[in-house]
């Protein structure tokens, strides 16, 4: 089960309590018998080198990086009979 770190309303005490995922029942303070709201604290990760920013957030995909520039967009199905269509031009 996990452990959850909550803090009193009243008293300022911080405290752990361990129950399981599902319970969202309300804590008391075991000093002053007050409401506790839940502590909620920053997860510690580090990402260090350049392969996870190289791999996740790269702008162009794999395929593209190898043929060069992207393929010319398609034909418009109107077949570019009208002179405000972009495709006329």
């Amino acid at each position: 089960m996990p452990v959850y770190e909550y803090s009193c309303s009243s008293c300022n005490l911080r405290f752990e309590v361990r129950h399981p995922v599902g319970n969202s029942s309300g804590q008391c303070c075991p000093d002053c018998n007050s409401e506790a709201k839940r502590v909620f604290t920053p997860v510690g990760v580090v990402f260090k080198g350049t392969g996870f920013h190289t791999t996740d957030y790269r702008v162009e995909k794999p395929e593209q990086i190898d043929k060069g520039a992207p393929d010319a967009p398609a034909a418009p199905a109107c077949g570019a009979g009208c002179p405000s269509c972009p495709a006329a031009e």
